[in-house]
């Protein structure tokens, strides 16, 4: 299968998925949204797989959205509610996906993480970071929201963690991270943490990663109503003239709107 963000390569029960677009910071688009889910296929497909690791290429593990895809072509094109509301309800059906597909998933971050790349990594079962993992909601200070990642994120750190990452736009550390729960393990060494992952996911039976993930996410669901919700208000975000102008400049100039 040829691929434009990411690799796949797999590994006996593991399927490791890198994304490799440095240069754009591995930021979201549409392309990414459906590859990774294409990996989830493969992973799916596999009978013997049991973990998915997502890593990252460059320093930069994901800076979420990419604002120069949301601005290219015609303001009312690219940016308005129709294309809003089909972008933001393919990114928040991936990450139920994450939560869902009967395979688990591993972040092993070394590197900045932003936005809905926070998402990603909030909605693995399993989150790794070196000490150069740094991990910030910034939306408010384009006047969006962090609509899709905030309910997998209050599910790992609480809502109080996710309400002042949201409101002060402060990127967590590596340790405040692991701190809070958006991190299972901070150490230098990736590898050892996905090697101990691996040997004991093996033994477990195929369907019961499936089952477990089916069941927790009973016990704190994330459901149809929440997505339409965050969909929504992200469309209604993205169609105020300052939100939309914020982005073409940056676009165009790569002025970031709190530079004005």
């Amino acid at each position: 299968m040829d691929w434009t963000t990411l690799s796949c390569r797999a590994d006996g029960p593991v399927l490791r998925v890198t994304l490799r677009r440095p240069d754009r910071q591995n930021a979201v688009d549409a392309t990414l949204i459906a590859e990774l889910g294409k990996a989830l296929d493969l992973a799916e497909q596999d009978g013997g797989c049991r973990l998915v690791v997502l890593d990252a290429e460059g320093t930069t593990f994901c800076a979420g959205m990419d604002m120069r895809e949301a601005a290219r072509g015609k303001a009312a094109d690219a940016l308005g509610d129709p294309a809003a509301e089909l972008g933001g309800a393919a990114f928040f059906a991936l990450l139920r996906r994450f939560t869902t597909t009967p395979r688990a998933l591993v972040a092993t971050v070394d590197g900045r993480v932003s936005g809905g790349g926070v998402g990603l990594v909030a909605a693995c079962d399993f989150v790794h970071t070196t000490g150069r993992g740094g991990f910030g909601l910034p939306e408010a200070l384009w006047g969006l929201l962090p609509c899709s990642v905030l309910p997998f994120l209050i599910r790992r750190t609480g809502h109080q963690r996710a309400a002042t990452m949201t409101l002060s736009t402060l990127p967590l550390t590596a340790q405040q991270a692991l701190a809070c729960g958006l991190a299972d393990e901070l150490s230098d060494d990736a590898g050892q943490f996905v090697r101990r992952l691996a040997g004991r996911l093996a033994r477990l039976d195929g369907t019961v990663i499936g089952d477990a993930k089916r069941y927790l996410g009973s016990l704190a669901p994330i459901g149809e109503q929440q997505g339409e919700r965050a969909v929504a208000e992200f469309a209604r975000l993205m169609s105020r003239p300052e939100v939309r102008s914020g982005i073409e400049e940056f676009a165009r100039s790569g002025r970031y709107p709190w530079e004005r």
